[in-house]
This record gives structure tokens, sequence and C-alpha cells, in this order.
């Protein structure tokens, strides 16, 4: 049997989920992600990571099968979580896998598309009928308290506030990069009960920089947009991956940033280049910049916030499956390739915008599963508006308001403990 048939009868194995009870397909879905991890795993320890080009695409693979496989042991224990939680972190589950199977796709395993359809179905299943059988959930909110170390992202100041580790290119701090930082963080064992602070002094750190998920309740403090700068040109025609190309990943809990530059410069022809992901639950950007041509922003899963930003791209420059409210953040269009096109919404121009407001992605593809909605938008002839299945215009506050801070994410029960101004309502 060739590696690629093994690969392709795993990922199939894990669509044999049984709809028995929510429950127990939470524990199904748990073993399954097991065995994909433990394959994973084995594959590259035997044949190592070049082979057949796809060893980028499984080493994200162990990485996210790691993080879904903490997620649902959490949904399995006795450990506090509320209804949203369970549903937001069995999203992040599917789109966790949903990631893999993407960027097995990008290397050449197109099957893998067709058969990780089905586990995309039952996960989703499983989203609706665990988070229905679970009521309000087991308890605490999200936000719990934890010891914020002497600030938050609005007080803490680089002139009077003690910075666990402090990032300086000229070596007036405790390190000269990031990644340094971040490795001595990894080594003192943090359990995340306090708020570790790392403040990066303004400069240009190019390095590709990960907090994994054991690193929760991290802060991150730069000394302001396009003055402390975090950047590369990691991306997919040179041989990443879409999710492994981003110059900065996110997976610990709670992450907070301001003040801080993300970008990728490998411009609009190299296709796929990220500047950040963020796959962490309740994390928190304020006054940050991102810049970088397609996919500049990957919102990949769980609750985020952000304030008072500014956004860079061509196309698809914000994309992913995380609930997800950007408040007084701007968004710069930066020209596309001749090819592409831009879709901006809540605009006020009207001449020159085409009244259909929306483009179709590749013909009737997705139009009656997305979800695309619009509120008070004042721009070009609502009425012309394309009458897809899944366009809908919200004409009610009630109708707008699932899409709140509070309502969407949650936000009035992590978000304030950050300082950051903060709208809860419409």
């Amino acid at each position: 049997m060739s590696c690629a048939t093994t690969l392709l009868l795993l990922l199939a194995m894990a669509t044999t989920i049984s709809c028995l009870q929510e429950l127990e397909m939470v524990q199904r879905a748990h073993s399954q992600v097991l065995q994909a991890r433990n394959w994973v795993q084995a594959f590259v320890a035997l044949h190592g990571y070049d082979w057949n080009h796809v060893g980028m695409s499984l080493s994200d693979c162990a990485k996210l099968y790691n993080e879904s496989e903490s997620r649902l042991a959490r949904l399995l224990s006795d450990e506090n979580y509320t209804h949203d939680d369970a549903h937001t972190w069995l999203s992040g589950v599917l789109a966790n896998h949903r990631s893999c199977v993407d960027g097995l796709g990008e290397k050449g395993f197109v099957e893998a598309h067709e058969v990780g359809k089905n586990l995309t179905s039952l996960l989703s299943e499983a989203l609706a009928l665990y988070g229905k059988s679970m009521g309000k959930g087991k308890g605490k909110p999200v936000g719990q308290k934890i010891d914020q170390n002497g600030g938050n992202l609005i007080s803490w100041n680089p002139a009077t506030s003690k910075a666990n580790f402090i990032v300086a290119k000229d070596g007036s701090g405790t390190h000269t990069t990031i990644n340094d930082a971040v490795a001595a963080l990894s080594r003192m064992g943090h359990d995340g009960s306090q708020r570790i602070i790392i403040y990066v002094k303004s400069g240009v750190y190019n390095e590709n920089v990960e907090i994994e998920r054991n690193m929760k309740n991290v802060m991150f403090v730069g000394d302001g947009m396009d003055k402390t700068i975090v950047t590369g040109n990691r991306n997919v025609p040179d041989g990443s991956t879409t999710f492994n190309s981003a110059t900065f990943g996110v997976w610990g809990d709670g992450f907070w940033a301001r003040d801080i530059t993300f970008e990728n410069t490998a411009g609009p022809q190299k296709q796929q280049a990220v500047a950040l992901r963020v796959g962490s639950d309740c994390a928190v950007f304020y006054r940050c910049s991102f810049k970088g041509y397609q996919d500049t922003l990957c919102v990949h899963s769980l609750r985020q916030f952000y304030r008072d930003c500014h956004i860079y791209g061509t196309i698809d420059f914000i994309f992913g499956d995380a609930p997800v409210v950007f408040q007084n953040c701007d968004i710069f269009v930066r020209r596309p390739m001749d090819h592409q096109a831009n879709i901006i919404t809540a605009q006020d121009l009207d001449g020159i915008i085409d009244p259909k407001g929306w483009t179709e992605y590749r013909g009737a593809f997705a139009l009656s599963t997305l979800f695309y909605g619009e509120y008070m938008n004042v721009g070009a002839s609502i009425e012309r508006r394309v009458n897809w299945p899944g366009f809908h215009v919200l004409t009610s506050p009630r109708e707008a308001s699932a899409f709140t801070a509070s309502s969407f994410i949650q936000g009035e029960s992590w978000i304030p403990m950050t300082g950051v101004p903060l709208g809860l309502g419409i």
C-alpha cells in the first residue's frame, strides 16, 4: 500500500464517527483525532518531513491535531466551561481539521478535500447537538481572573511598568530577538496563572515566531505601529503552506498584543503569505497593524477581538473560521493583480461602486451555504444587491445584535479586563 493511500485511508477513518449520542460523538472524535495525530507523527518519524513535498503539511497536521486533542479532552473532562466555550472549541477542532486537509491539498493531495468533507459535516453536527445537550454548560464563563502582573493592555507603561522579558536589537534588554524571549518563556514552565509580559522595543525583527498552545496569558507590547515591526516573507509558491507561512502565529489562549506591526513582505505575486495567524481563545489586539497582500490576517479559530488596528492587503486578506469582532479598525485595500478583485463592506461610496455589492467566488459555489449580512449600509443602491440565498440585509437591531461583541464572542466576560475600549451593542 502506498504512503499516499495510507494517508487518505486515515482521513477516511476519521469520518466514521457515529451519531448515537452527542457526548459519544465527541468521545469518538477525540479517539480519531488521537489516531490521526499518532499516525502523522509515526509517518514523519519513518519518512521524514521531505517525503513527496508534503512534509510541511504533515508538520502542520501534527500541530493541528495536537491542539484538537487538547480541546476535545477539555470537553470530556470535569473542567468548568460554558455552553459558548463548547461551541467555540468544537468550531476550533473543525477549523483545525479543515486546515490540515487544505494544506495537504496545496501539496498535491487533491483527494484529501473530498475525503475530508464527511468529517467536516459530522463535526458540524456534533457542534450543534453537543451544545444543545449541554444546556448552559458546566459553570464558569470565559476570561477567568488571573494575576495581571502589574498592568493591562491600556495601563502597562514601558517607562514605569515591569516586563518579564525585554527584547531590544541594541542589546539593552534581556534578549535581542523575539524568538530568544519566547524560548526563555518556554523554559520557565509557565502555567498560565500569571500574565507574562514581553516588551519589544522599536526595531525591525526579521523572524518567524510561534506562541505555542501551552504559552497561555502572554502579553506583547511594542513601541507603536511601524516602530516595533515583526516581518517575514514565507509564502506558498516558495514551499510553505498557507498555515505555515505566517510571520507570527499564536496558539496560547488569552494572548494580548499592543502597538506592534506584523507583516509579510512576500508581495502579491507570491500568493498566500500570512502576516499573523491566530488560534488563541480570548485573544485581543489593540493598536496593531497587519501588513501583507494575499491572506494577510488569518483569524484561524476561537474568539478574537481587534480594536483600533490597521489591516492592509489585496485579496482574501482577512480570512479564517474564528468568531471575531473588529471595532474602529481601518482597512487599507492594496491594488490586487489584474485577474483579482476586492470587496469592502460598510462603505458609503456610491457612483463608482457596483450596486450588486458582492462577487461570486467560483460560479454558484457556496452561494446557498454562505452567510453575508449587511446592516445599515448606506453604500450604493442596496435594493440592487445580489439575490443569493446566503445574502441577507439585516433590517432590525434584533437581527444585528447576534453579531455584537456581547453575543457573538461573549466579550463582556473577558475583554474589559484588558482595559481596551469596547462597544458591546450595535
